[in-house]
């Protein structure tokens, strides 16, 4: 049976939209180092200002 992680443990990055720092999520376990944004927010945001 797998132990249980805290939130702590869990990898982080900063976003690139907002620069605040965001951690691993289980949707994102694939894909962890393509993700670059904290959210879908962030995502539209930084396309709209391009």
């Amino acid at each position: 049976m797998p132990r249980m992680r805290r939130k702590g443990d869990l990898p982080t990055k900063a976003c690139v939209g907002c620069g605040r720092p965001f951690a691993w999520r289980r949707k994102w376990a694939r894909h962890w180092d393509a993700v670059r944004y904290c959210s879908q927010r962030c995502k539209r945001q930084a396309r709209a200002g391009a």
